[in-house]
């Protein structure tokens, strides 16, 4: 049986925990299991090195950004490759390089093209557990790039489809999928099974254990996944398709995202092609918009509303000046929150969306803009009731039972 597996920032904390997920790797290994281990940096100390290259310049160079936040993971993977050679195992550690990852040329936001799994097969063959960086690759023109947030799940997934593994097993400080994020409900309930779908809308809503790309990815190979904790050995959340999950509850669960700003763009001249422009040029600039709400024309003029992740607001200001002098404003709101009601059930029911809206009413909750998909019903609101809206929903549909 061969198994990936990921461990994150808090997991990798310190060489202690290190030293923790070393044992946990060897009873996999005892196990009879082939055992490929992607991790990331420390915890924070991506952060840190972001900062430092922020000393210098505001907008530093994304090539060298790249190459001061690819060293830690390569620590950690060389770290743990130590402790488990301590113990007796054949260890090796790898790079984004040495493990064949190849992406495209989008420094810090590099999507993987395609993995030469040769030297990886080559080293479980003779028997050794390989220790990845997570988080990075390398273009075709030996750059090195990272993979954004989140990506050293999206490295390890990616090597589980590449491999054909039997399961990648993503670690946390959490122990599985919660119907919400239990620091803010503690009547919160772990999800034993949930679909690749309705992971993929908590992911994209904010749900903090896995991010899109990751679920993305494990959907598009079949990958099974497991998310459960590094500090526990109770059973995590099994992500899978919706054919083996027996019940299919109307809601799933209430994701909360506050990483959200609100542009709103008023006055524009409401002329064919003027959102073309507008989206295209925040596309160029790699700005991922989410929620997008467009008034009905008036004298000819429009307003434009959309949500972009608050933390890409000062990036979204600069490439939007070039048309300050052909609206009459331009407005950035950073103190939002997305919060978002997830289930198939909801496939095959009515009323979900007017109960969450009478709940919110209930509690004086304003609802500033609704974007709604099958399985999905997100809305902005205030980000002052936030955690509110959240208890809120999750006991209107009686996710604490």
């Amino acid at each position: 049986m061969l198994v990936v597996q990921k461990y994150g920032g808090t997991s990798m904390g310190d060489c202690e925990r290190i030293a923790n997920v070393a044992n946990r790797v060897m009873e996999a290994k005892r196990a009879g299991q082939s055992v490929v281990v992607v991790v990331s940096a420390m915890s924070g100390q991506t952060d840190t090195l972001i900062n430092y290259t922020k000393f210098f310049s505001k907008f530093p160079n994304e090539r060298e950004v790249d190459m001061v936040l690819s060293s830690g993971e390569r620590v950690t993977s060389a770290l743990l490759a130590i402790a488990l050679q301590a113990q007796g195992q054949k260890a090796i550690s790898l790079s984004g390089r040495g493990a064949g990852i190849f992406t495209d040329d989008m420094h810090t936001k590099a999507r993987i093209e395609y993995i030469d799994t040769s030297k990886i097969k080559q080293l479980l063959a003779q028997d050794y557990i390989i220790v990845i960086s997570g988080f990075q690759g390398i273009t075709q023109q030996g750059e090195v790039t990272t993979l954004g947030r989140g990506g050293s799940d999206l490295s390890a997934v990616a090597i589980a489809g590449a491999l054909k593994a039997d399961l990648c097993e993503i670690y946390t400080d959490v122990d599985g999928v919660y119907t919400t994020d239990p620091r803010i409900d503690k009547n919160a309930k772990k999800i034993h099974r949930i679909s690749y779908d309705e992971m993929l809308e908590l992911a994209s809503m904010g749900a903090k254990v896995l991010l899109n790309r990751s679920v993305e990815l494990a959907k598009k190979w079949n990958v099974p996944l497991v998310t459960r904790s590094s500090f526990t050995h109770d059973e995590g959340t099994l992500i899978t398709t919706e054919e083996n999950i027996m019940e299919k509850p109307i809601v799933s669960g209430i994701a909360l995202d506050k990483n959200q700003a609100r542009v709103s763009i008023t006055n524009v001249y409401d002329r064919p092609g003027i959102a073309a422009e507008i989206f295209g040029t925040l596309a160029d600039a790699h700005i991922n918009v989410d929620m997008i709400v467009q008034t009905l024309g008036r004298d000819g003029k429009t307003d434009i509303d959309f949500t972009i992740p608050q933390t890409e607001t000062d990036m979204t200001k600069k490439v939007l000046e070039k048309f300050l002098d052909s609206v009459e404003s331009i407005d950035y709101d950073c103190d939002i929150a997305k919060v978002s009601i997830v289930g198939v059930g909801m496939k095959s029911h009515s009323g979900v969306a007017s109960t969450a809206f009478k709940a919110l009413a209930k509690e004086n909750i304003n609802i500033m803009m609704i974007s709604t998909s099958e399985i999905k019903i997100s809305m902005i609101i205030a980000s002052k009731y936030a955690e509110l809206a959240v208890r809120t929903l999750h006991s209107v549909y009686e996710l604490d039972r």
